[in-house]
């Protein structure tokens, strides 16, 4: 299999990204709802009067069931547009295709799939994880799949590119990294001689906006990430007489938040290369990438200080304000 590497373009691009990585989305979901005022509601209730004597009744119960499902359709999209860039388009023939898609998804992304005994790698190789602190993150969307909170710290995810790009150092004719070629932007991994092919060779990327990835394992390694609540199933990863895009080994895995979710993640993306390529290979986390990690979180620390530092000098301020009003009155 032959695999392009990325021009100097495409590079310079991929670090533009990762720069606007500090600029932290706020991905949501908002409910559909309509609220009616007086007014609205008694024009409504006008409009369903005047429907009922001069409109016929099979055209009226048509429009009384359109309407609102176009307001709900339209909220979707809206929300689909929120999840941010992905695999699919951000347009209407995108979201129809996702539409489509949600009649087969996963109706439960916490049960690992059967072994198939033909495949190779015939084993998993994690075991023992520790069990991940504190309730799973709310996870949405189909493609793009993101979540909606416990977004993983900046630093984590930048340590991890460090020790993604230091493993491709290491061994340039295995491994190289360019554009996520399943969503087709993102930093990705990429193996260069895959035995289980998924995009390109992709062992992994990593998504911009909450810093969570997808990547494939192996059926037993899988079991092992749900059990311990590091990832869960993508909803698109189904068997059935409906082909999907996406393998049944497609998993998404949690953004890393601290030290030790990395830790962790680095473990996971190791057992996806063992998937990829049927070789192990160590992710290190090395001094100078760990150095650079606890800088990153103490210069964090000391913004978020400063700031509410600031705040209190503003708020004291206006409080003083509002006393010395109060005395005068």
């Amino acid at each position: 299999m032959s695999f392009t590497l990325a021009t100097e373009s495409q590079k310079a691009s991929a670090g533009d990204e990762t720069n606007q990585m500090a600029a932290n989305m706020v991905i949501r979901q908002d409910p559909f709802n309509v609220t009616l005022d007086a007014l609205a509601l008694l024009a409504v209730s006008i409009l369903l009067v005047l429907g009922m004597h001069f409109i016929d009744r099979p055209v009226l119960e048509f429009l009384i069931i359109l309407i609102p499902l176009a307001l709900l359709i339209h909220n979707d999209y809206l929300n689909f547009l929120k999840l941010g860039p992905g695999g699919t388009p951000p347009t209407p023939s995108g979201y129809a295709r996702l539409t489509w898609y949600r009649l087969f998804t996963l109706r439960d992304p916490f049960t690992a799939p059967p072994r198939d005994p033909t495949q190779q790698p015939a084993t998993g190789i994690l075991s023992n994880l520790p069990y991940r602190p504190g309730p799973r993150p709310i996870v949405a969307g189909l493609a793009p799949q993101r979540q909606l909170n416990q977004h993983g710290s900046l630093p984590a995810s930048t340590a991890l590119r460090a020790a993604l790009e230091s493993l491709c150092a290491r061994v340039p004719d295995k491994f190289v990294t360019a554009t996520s070629s399943m969503e087709k932007h993102g930093f990705a991994l990429f193996a260069r001689h895959p035995l289980n092919v998924c995009g390109n060779g992709e062992v992994c990327h990593i998504h911009t906006s909450d810093r969570s990835m997808h990547l494939n394992l192996h059926p037993d390694d899988i079991k092992e990430v749900l059990d311990k609540g590091w990832g869960q199933r993508h909803p698109m990863a189904w068997d059935g007489l409906i082909q999907s895009p996406l393998p049944r080994t497609y998993t998404m895995i949690y953004a890393p938040r601290d030290e030790n979710d990395l830790r962790i993640v680095c473990r996971i993306i190791e057992a996806a290369i063992w998937y990829t390529t049927a070789e192990k290979s160590e992710i290190l986390l090395t001094a100078s990438v760990m150095l650079e990690y606890w800088c990153f979180c103490a210069a964090l620390r000391f913004k978020q200080n400063i700031i509410a530092f600031m705040r209190g000098i503003v708020t004291g301020s206006r409080q003083k304000d509002q006393h010395t009003k109060y005395l005068k009155n």
